[in-house]
C-alpha cells in the first residue's frame, strides 16, 4: 500500500514530483529504494534529452569565502529568465561558485584536457561536490536538470585568490 507518508519521504530523497513518485511507488509495490533508483533513471534520461536545448538565460553568481582571500565568479545558463530566478536555480548557482572556490578547477569538462591529467582534480563537472562527495557536480547539476525540466549548462568560471608574495622591494 503507497502511503502519503511514503510519498513524502520520496518526494524528500529526490525533489520529483507527487505524482512521479506515487507511480515511482507503485512500480515497485512501495519500495522507496527502488522507487529511488527509478526516479534517478528517468531524472538522467529527462536531462539527456534536455541536453541539446538551448540556453542562454541565468545567472552570474558570486561567491567570497570567509575572510575575503578567496573568491569566485561563475555563469550559469538554463533556458529561460523564469527557472534562472527561481531558488533552487539560485542555490545551485551558488553552490557551483562555493565549489570552484574550493577545489580551484581549470576546466569545465574533460573534452580537451591533456593526457595524465586526473579529471576529478581538474574539470568542474568530473568533482567530487563538496556538499555530497558521493556525487559529482554533474550529478548534482543532471537532479536539478530533472526538476526543474529545463537544460542547465555551465558556461564559464574565474576563481581568484589574494596573493601576498614577498619580495625584495623592487618592481
Amino acid at each position: 500500500m503507497i502511503t502519503t507518508q511514503s510519498i513524502k519521504e520520496l518526494r524528500e530523497l529526490t525533489g520529483a514530483g507527487i505524482m512521479d513518485c506515487k507511480r515511482a511507488l507503485q512500480e515497485t509495490e512501495g519500495n522507496i529504494d527502488n522507487a529511488t533508483d527509478i526516479l534517478k533513471k528517468r531524472g538522467f534520461d529527462m536531462a539527456e534529452k534536455k541536453a541539446q536545448r538551448e540556453a542562454n538565460q541565468g545567472l552570474v553568481e558570486a561567491y567570497i569565502h570567509t575572510g575575503g582571500r578567496i573568491g569566485s565568479l561563475v555563469e550559469v545558463n538554463c533556458e529561460s529568465d523564469f527557472v534562472a530566478h527561481t531558488d533552487e536555480f539560485k542555490r545551485l548557482a551558488h553552490d557551483l561558485a562555493m565549489q570552484v572556490a574550493a577545489t580551484d578547477p581549470a576546466f569545465i569538462s574533460s573534452e580537451g584536457i591533456a593526457e595524465g591529467m586526473d579529471p576529478c582534480e581538474v574539470c568542474l563537472l568530473e568533482q567530487p561536490f563538496i556538499k555530497d562527495p558521493q556525487k559529482t557536480v554533474n550529478d548534482i547539476i543532471t537532479e536539478t536538470v530533472a526538476r526543474v525540466g529545463e537544460n542547465i549548462k555551465v558556461r564559464r568560471f574565474s576563481r581568484f585568490e589574494l596573493v601576498t608574495e614577498i619580495g625584495d622591494g623592487n618592481c
